[in-house]
């Protein structure tokens, strides 16, 4: 039977900032009337979290119209106001990490490791959205179509209010990383939280409100997709997504036949590669933790390694070893390594897919089982040998703690192997040398790499953008292009007055020689 990683015992439970004072002192500040609730569990202990309160269709509506109404005054602020009130958040939000934590692990069941990341990335996007949305966003001149007698200048105008639509398993980073941008380029937001996520993402709302946001240019409704979800992407100017690709197709579809632009992140099956010239054991070591992050609830975890067959046995000795030795728990401190599924759903979508592997003939080399005597939602880190394309995990997203080793010839095989899925949103390259990494890098069709990183590197670059090829999406966040998605630029050219442009047949015969000539010589000297 293969190894199983550790478990710490549950420790007494240490006073949490989660009390139900807590709790309803957040769930006050969702858009809900209707006075529906629905169940939210713990993942840890299987045990009732808190009832959410429910929006009904009539609360999208009112969102979408108090949120235009305080758009027209936020829009008209200066850049100088924003970036004060994101700056305030983002010191608020580091004063306020232990809470946060506390709310990120009750609801999700990751690690406090797992949960400080999103923390750290949420502020990390709150001082860039604060720094360079002036410098994004500022009107500038752009060659005008004849120089000197005309002048041209492109602006930005806000879009006005943005949907936006977040799942549970990244709550607060997936969420500020399309918030914060949208609100910076003088947007409103009307967001659709998962029920399983909510608390942290009124949690850290609640830090933007008290450095000064109004409340209102930032609203939070929960609810089904059918028909919260609808009516939030109907009612926007600007659609943002994260989640599956079939739900995230037909967001991009309803969005379309309204004439709305949208963004869309969605799902991956992320490859990493490991090269002859990489350190086994060390890539070892660095490679786990880019599969069992969050359990693997991640949209860019890895769930395919393909290893050089000259270093594959010591490669995968190493990995099984490092598995073995994590140490699984619910402890709301820094003393375990992997935490629990989020839901009873992606329970058995794993286990599913690991019972289809092994009775197809994969073999199991750590892990592989439930550990209800942990807790309710608990699976072991699984690392599987020998999956073929008969397997289900094979090209399904597993979404889970599941990742299947390959030992390849060479780094052409793979790469086709890497590329070959219809996904495109994350990898991995291990390398002893940076810039052989980087030849392989340029060769996959994924929106990010990383070399001698899980996502890690990518994922916390904030300043450059994210996004997915093929069916792992549309459009980019982060950085300036994800600044610039929530803005419709607008072009206002001018004449100077310096030479009146031909009007009749006359004038043209007389002007266009010149006009001529003078495409000539900005073609000689290389201008554009």
């Amino acid at each position: 039977m293969p190894d199983s990683p550790r478990t710490r015992e549950r420790p007494a439970a240490r006073s949490t900032t989660l009390t139900a004072p807590a709790i309803e002192a957040l769930v006050a500040d969702l858009c809900s009337t209707g006075g529906d609730t629905a169940p939210v569990i713990a993942p840890f202990t299987g045990e009732l979290l808190h009832d959410v309160p429910l929006s009904c269709a009539a609360d999208v509506t009112d969102a979408f119209a108090t949120a235009r109404a305080a758009q027209v005054a936020w829009r008209a602020t200066a850049f100088a106001h924003r970036r004060s009130v994101f700056l305030t958040a983002h010191n608020l939000l580091l004063a306020r990490t232990d809470k946060l934590l506390d709310i990120l692990q009750t609801e999700t069941g990751k690690t406090r490791g797992q949960a400080f990341e999103e923390v750290f990335i949420g502020a990390s996007t709150a001082r860039f959205s604060a720094l360079a949305a002036r410098g994004t966003l500022a009107t500038r001149r752009r060659r005008a179509g004849i120089p000197v007698v005309m002048q041209t200048r492109v602006s930005y105008r806000p879009k006005g209010v943005i949907g936006i639509i977040t799942p549970w398993n990244y709550p607060i980073a997936l969420a500020l990383m399309d918030v914060v941008p949208a609100l910076a380029a003088g947007n409103a937001v009307v967001h659709k939280a998962d029920n399983q996520g909510a608390l942290s993402i009124l949690a850290a709302r609640r830090a933007f409100i008290d450095a000064g946001l109004p409340p209102a240019l930032w609203s939070v409704v929960t609810g089904p997709g059918d028909p919260i979800g609808d009516a939030v992407v109907d009612g926007a100017d600007y659609v943002c997504f994260t989640g599956s690709t079939p739900t995230g197709t037909r967001v991009g579809e309803r969005a379309a036949r309204n004439l709305r632009g949208a963004s869309l992140e969605l799902g991956g099956k992320n490859p990493l590669i490991v090269l002859a010239d990489a350190d086994p054991v060390k890539a070892a070591n660095d490679a786990v933790y880019a599969c069992f992050s969050s359990m693997g609830q991640l949209c860019v975890s890895i769930e395919r390694i393909f290893v050089d067959r000259s270093i594959a046995e010591q490669f995968t000795a190493a990995f099984v070893r490092r598995v073995a030795s994590l140490t699984l728990g619910s402890a709301l401190d820094f003393s375990t390594d992997v935490g629990s599924l989020t839901n009873q759903a992606q329970l058995d979508r794993v286990q599913a897919h690991v019972d289809d592997a092994v009775a197809k003939g994969a073999t199991l080399l750590v892990g592989g089982r439930a550990r209800p005597d942990v807790g309710p939602l608990f699976f072991e880190p699984t690392v599987l040998a020998g999956v073929t394309t008969d397997m289900d995990c094979s090209a399904a997203e597993t979404f889970g703690p599941v990742v299947a080793i390959t030992p390849v010839d060479d780094e052409a095989t793979a790469i086709r192997a890497a590329n070959d899925t219809v996904f495109g949103l994350n990898a991995s390259v291990f390398s002893g040398s940076r810039r052989h990494a980087r030849r392989v890098a340029e060769l996959l069709d994924v929106g990010s790499v990383n070399i001698n990183e899980g996502y890690r590197a990518s994922f916390s670059s904030v300043d450059a953008p994210m996004g997915g090829m093929k069916r792992s999406g549309l459009g980019r966040r982060n950085g300036r292009e994800g600044i610039l998605r929530f803005v419709d630029a607008r072009t206002v050219a001018e004449s100077t007055g310096l030479l009146t442009l031909p009007r009749t047949g006359a004038e043209f015969a007389r002007l266009a020689p010149l006009m001529t000539l003078a495409l000539k010589a900005l073609a000689a000297i290389r201008r554009r």
